[in-house]
């Protein structure tokens, strides 16, 4: 079997909340609490969940932007997690990301020469005339035209910005692209666009996609599998046909309940989640999602549910609905 081009294990990322005089830490911030997956070579993968869940935060600590509180990242074969500075520079080159806003990740001081070619400078992969013409090809792969590249980011309107965010994350020619909510602030009829330009360049430059997005339909059409979380924890994981046809997670249920049918004829019963998510500086004991679920038991609010394999790589942390077992609540690692 070969090796998948990314595995995580157990990833953790605690942030301390300072208080007091003295500003000692007083309590922890559970952003990413024990997330673990694999995503094989040309796959893609849609983390969703509701904000605050932890999707960006993961991409971040993927990529080192953030430092793990714990857990493994294995990436091409190299740990993440052990690698210095220099070494990690040179990784950098296959992990790019997307940012969500096109209008607050673009340097307004730079032209989109500048913006597109600073990746080519930093890695001291082209220069002079190679780099414009370089910089030139890529605009115009993302549907631009090579006179922008003088041009300055407030020239442009939304989509076309986060087209040339999308030139600068292939300029090394990556192996995997985090695209972090990338429609997300685009007008409805730009999106569609931008999701097929993006489906085309993973063809064209072989690219592992993780699409992070609360928009769940936006993931069905750009997903191989589909990742849900809750309060820092993965709580289903399947197929994208499986997931959206048979979802077993209370959580994942009423995530797609919300999804609009476009056809107004068309009744749908929406599943509404009662009450607050709980705070991520104290989450509940045993499983996160037990003070909004209909299904709980006495053992939901003791225990922590295996995230268990039900069939067919469908995984699920909801041993009520799946027959599933309970496990013992993890030590902390701060």
């Amino acid at each position: 079997m070969s090796q998948p081009l990314l595995e995580v294990r157990r990833l953790r990322k605690f942030f301390p909340i300072k208080g007091g005089f003295l500003q000692r830490t007083v309590g922890h911030v559970h952003a990413v609490d024990g997330v673990s997956f694999k995503l094989e070579k040309g796959e893609t993968i849609g983390l969703v969940g509701e904000s605050g869940c932890g999707k960006s935060t993961t991409g971040r600590l993927i990529l080192r932007l953030l430092k793990p509180t714990s857990g493994e990242i294995r990436f091409d074969g190299h740990d993440l997690c052990r690698l210095g500075r220099r070494p990690m520079k040179a990784v950098r080159r296959d992990m790019q990301l997307i940012f969500q806003d096109p209008f607050a990740s673009l340097n307004p001081r730079l032209t989109v020469g500048g913006i597109v070619g600073e990746a080519f400078r930093i890695h001291r992969v082209a220069s002079g005339s190679e780099l414009e013409d370089r910089t030139a090809a890529l605009l115009k792969r993302v549907g631009l035209h090579a006179e922008h590249l003088r041009r300055y980011p407030h020239e442009f309107s939304g989509g076309q910005r986060q087209r040339i965010g999308i030139a600068r994350a292939l300029a090394l020619n990556p192996k995997l692209i985090i695209a972090d909510e990338p429609v997300s602030a685009l007008d409805v009829s730009i999106q569609a666009q931008v999701i097929n330009l993006l489906q085309d360049l993973k063809s064209e430059f072989q690219l592992s996609y993780i699409i992070i997005a609360h928009d769940l339909s936006v993931v069905e059409h750009m997903s191989d599998r589909v990742a849900v979380m809750y309060l820092g924890k993965i709580v289903e994981m399947a197929a994208g046909s499986e997931l959206y046809v048979r979802p077993r997670h209370p959580y994942t249920e009423a995530l797609l309940s919300a999804i609009p049918i476009p056809d107004p004829r068309q009744a749908k019963k929406r599943r509404i989640l009662q009450g607050d998510v709980p705070s991520p500086i104290d989450p509940p004991a045993g499983c996160r999602f037990h003070t909004r679920c209909i299904y709980r038991q006495s053992d939901c609010q003791r225990f922590e549910p295996e995230f268990a394999d039900i069939g067919g790589g469908h995984h699920v942390a909801c041993p009520v609905r799946t027959g599933g077992r309970f496990i013992e609540s993890p030590k902390e690692h701060y």
